[in-house]
């Protein structure tokens, strides 16, 4: 029978649910997987990702708002967001980077 200790499952859980970092200039943004959110913010993700299906939609706007939802601290994401400027494309690049390899409605 196989054993493990509470340390075991959060390290396997790390590797397999970790942050997405960016790093730029001497600063770090930590994505948190929306595995690791609160219930609420998986919820709120989700509606972003609706909104970012709209037409209407203010892309570099709801770009940004995810990034905020998302990010391991409020003040990792002013600069983050403050060093990518207007550029959708990055934001975009951003998010997608992010999105790689999670699947956030199956949690």
């Amino acid at each position: 029978m196989a054993s493990y200790t509470l340390d075991d499952i959060r390290a396997a859980a790390e590797a397999k649910y970790g942050a997405t970092e960016i790093n730029f200039g001497s600063d770090l943004c930590r994505l948190l997987n929306p595995l690791r959110l609160s219930k609420e913010k998986r919820a709120e993700l989700l509606s972003i990702q609706d909104q970012l299906d709209g037409e209407d939609a203010d892309q570099e706007e709801v770009l940004s708002q995810a990034i905020r939802l998302v990010a391991e601290s409020p003040q990792a994401a002013t600069k983050l967001l403050k060093a990518v400027g207007s550029d959708l494309a990055i934001l975009a690049e951003i998010f997608e980077t992010y999105g790689k390899g999670t699947q956030v409605g199956e949690a």
